[in-house]
């Protein structure tokens, strides 16, 4: 399936999020994933699909039923990307400590 949609926008939303986090544990079916949330089971299928369009989730059937699954490989691409900010931010805090506890002792007399 192609990629329809901007994987960001995807996990922007906190139910898309949730399921993410639930697929994570275990594949689930659409009506397993509904019983965790106060809506429908047609609008966890929506949010399923937007998830399936950003590859963030693929699917395996077993008989009548479909399961849905995290795609490891393409949530550790948006870590990756992730992941310049992430040790940007880091040094940032680093020398933004280091900052603070000079303060701190100038203001104790150390």
């Amino acid at each position: 399936m192609e990629t329809r949609r901007d994987p960001f926008q995807a996990i922007a939303d906190p139910t898309r999020r949730a399921i993410l986090v639930l697929i994570a544990a275990q594949a689930m079916t659409p009506t397993a994933l509904a019983d965790h949330f106060n809506t429908s089971r047609q609008a966890v299928s929506k949010h399923i699909r937007i998830l399936t369009e950003c590859q963030l989730v693929t699917h395996q059937s077993s008989g009548r039923e479909v399961y849905y699954e995290i795609n490891a490989p393409k949530l550790k691409e948006i870590d990756q990307w992730i992941e310049q900010f992430r040790s940007m931010w880091d040094a940032k805090f680093n020398q933004l400590e280091k900052v603070l506890n000079t303060l701190k002792n100038k203001e104790n007399g150390i």
